[in-house]
């Protein structure tokens, strides 16, 4: 008859990971994770919601337009009705209303301020802010300013 050997380095390894699953760090909260169902929609993605991801889509839209506008002009418009037609920006999206956002729009001559504002504040509604640097600034818990940290 054969005798069982007994492994003892099995069995410090499964001790060893035992340990380290209940000492293990907290997970990270959902506020910092996309929602379990959003898949991102390219390499990269910092949105955390379907509707993050619109209203970003939105954005870099009419980022991209004002640029358009301003090099073809010489200065940035005025509103968003004077952006129809620069770049792939439409009549139809001089709506503010934008699904789970309202767009917020303020330009003069030489600068503006685009703004996303979720109609409710969470981890998956951030609102969003921008200027005529071009980068897009996010915030979690306020509506977001030239202060608030830039979305990567």
């Amino acid at each position: 008859m054969r005798k069982k050997s007994f492994r003892f380095p099995s069995v410090i390894v499964s001790l060893a990971l035992a340990l380290a699953t209940l000492s293990a760090p907290a997970p990270v909260a959902a506020a910092q994770t996309p929602a379990p169902d959003y898949k991102p929609k390219f390499a990269g993605d910092p949105a955390r919601s379907d509707s993050e991801a619109a209203a970003l889509g939105y954005m870099r839209v009419v980022l991209r337009a004002q640029h358009q506008f301003q090099k073809q002009y010489g200065h940035f418009a005025t509103s968003l009705t004077e952006l129809v037609h620069s770049g792939s920006f439409t009549k139809r999206m001089v709506d503010p209303h934008r699904g789970d956002y309202t767009a917020g729009f303020k330009g003069k001559n030489d600068s503006f301020i685009l703004t996303m504002t979720p109609k409710q504040l969470d981890a998956q509604h951030r609102s969003f802010y921008a200027e005529d640097d071009g980068k897009i600034h996010a915030d979690e818990e306020k509506p977001a300013d030239a202060n608030s940290p830039v979305v990567k």
